[in-house]
């Protein structure tokens, strides 16, 4: 059971602060819009950057809203969360979510994306609130080019090296990058939530854990905590962390109890406070996780329908379910039924344009635990027709190595954006089971030319392996 991924990368500020005054006789939908719109370049790699964008409404209140802009230089949206962004040459056009479609007088709302670029500044020309300009100029990008990739003969110094397990009694890992820091969580089989953190990924090994809430008191779900992950979403009530988790209740068999449940942040620190915001639903369920997609928010797990069965859900807000469970998949090929027929854990990962889920098959209690992918080769997440299934594992033990039963991973990017990294447990031995002895583990992947992800196969423990590029020397 699983991680997103949250990421941080070199920070740049870009603001711009924008009024507009509209003239008589503007079209009823745009009357009295006003906006100020904050542009913040939050982090840039060679060939590519990431971008927050908060909208204040400094007009009448709006029910939907349409923002568009212009890159002048080449640059291209390839992802977006938290609104449907497209773009036909260097015009670009972001609408609302379903949650965050209104904007009251004097309020605000923000969404992110990442994109691509030529070598110029990654700055708008531009900004119109449903059609209505915003005046002013947004701000010139500290650096007209991108930093290169720290190499191991960077002037910062010899890359960092770490060696697998990152925590060695550390089942279900969720794995993130923010702000110059690792944060890591993993299931602890009682009633607290615990995270570790580090500025590099060997520190992980020794770093303290910190529990950031106890469970108990909670009627629904007070003990038996899995699967921890905390995402970084807008909501209704701005940008928050949101850790999504699974337990039960306090009863000599538990696990018929066990349901998906998710904390809020007071702010917008990884390690809280958080206080307990929703049940998500009321049937047994497991490894809850996020899908962006459209600008909509989507829940995944796993659920009993035929068998251990991957399922998805609109989600209304962060907490909040829209519409029924929909069945994405099931445990249909042999390797997927290997000592129990399972398929769980489903992890998102975005790459040019394309959406997969990553997932766990077969028994975790067995040595053939193993990862599976579905690639969305449709345009609605919430039809499983317009999913394919690889017929293939794509991550699964290796004897030579001593790994058996690698699986519910997640992903994060490496600190200064350049690479992709996939974080895993696993067991030391055939005989290795479903519990507290599975170990977390991490390392790189790349793409094949068809632009589906390359897992590699997964590495012995105490190998030295470099550590993600970009990384401080301490």
């Amino acid at each position: 059971m699983k991680i997103s991924p949250s990421r941080a990368y070199l920070a740049t500020s870009l603001a711009a602060v924008l009024a507009a005054v509209l003239p008589v006789g503007v079209d009823e939908a745009q009357a009295a819009v006003g906006c100020r719109v904050d542009y913040t370049v939050t982090n840039q790699w060679q060939g590519g950057f990431g971008a927050n964008v908060t909208i204040h409404n400094v007009g009448d209140a709006v029910n939907g809203w349409r923002l568009t802009w212009s890159f002048g230089a080449g640059q291209q949206v390839t992802q977006a969360w938290n609104a449907t962004v497209t773009q036909a040459g260097g015009n670009v056009t972001a609408v609302d979510a379903g949650y965050n479609a209104a904007i009251p007088s004097g309020g605000n709302t923000s969404f992110g994306f990442n994109g691509s670029w030529n070598g110029a500044n990654p700055n708008p020309v531009s900004f119109s609130l449903n059609g209505v300009p915003c005046t002013g100029t947004p701000g010139s990008s500290p650096s007209a080019s991108p930093s290169p990739s720290p190499s191991p003969s960077s002037p910062t110094g010899p890359r960092n090296t770490f060696t697998n397990p990152l925590k060695q009694h550390g089942p279900d890992p969720w794995l993130t990058y923010h702000n110059g820091y690792y944060y890591l969580a993993t299931t602890t089989w009682n009633s607290t939530i615990t995270m570790r953190r580090s500025r590099t990924l060997a520190g992980l090994k020794n770093a303290p854990d910190t529990t950031v809430f106890n469970l108990s008191g909670l009627p629904n779900g007070c003990c038996n905590m899995w699967a921890p992950e905390f995402h970084l979403l807008d909501g209704p009530n701005g940008r928050r962390w949101y850790m999504y988790y699974v337990a039960g209740q306090n009863v000599g068999d538990y696990n018929p109890t066990q349901r998906l449940h998710v904390l809020e942040s007071d702010g917008t620190d990884p390690m809280g406070p958080y206080h307990f915001k929703a049940d998500l639903g009321n049937v047994w369920a497991l490894d809850a996780s996020i899908l962006q997609h459209g600008g909509r928010l989507y829940l995944m797990g796993t659920y009993q329908n035929g068998g251990q069965s991957l399922f998805i859900q609109a989600l209304g807000n962060p907490w909040t379910t829209s519409g029924p469970m929909v069945k994405l998949t099931g445990p249909t090929l042999a390797w997927e039924r290997q000592t129990f027929p399972v398929a769980e854990g489903p992890e998102p990962l975005y790459h040019n344009g394309k959406t997969f889920v990553i997932y766990s098959a077969s028994a975790c209690w067995g040595p053939d635990y193993k990862l599976g992918m579905l690639t969305l080769t449709g345009s609605d997440p919430l039809n499983p027709a317009h999913w394919t299934k690889s017929p293939n594992p794509v991550f699964q033990r290796n004897d030579a190595n001593g790994v058996f039963a690698p699986g519910h991973n997640g992903f994060f990017k490496s600190p200064d954006g350049t690479e992709d990294w996939i974080v895993y447990h696993a067991n030391d031995s055939a005989g290795g089971g479903c519990d507290m002895n599975r170990s977390t583990r991490a390392q790189k992947f790349t793409w094949n030319p068809d632009g589906t992800p390359n897992f590699g196969t997964p590495a012995r423990l105490g190998v030295t392996l470099p550590a993600p590029a970009g990384e401080p020397a301490n």
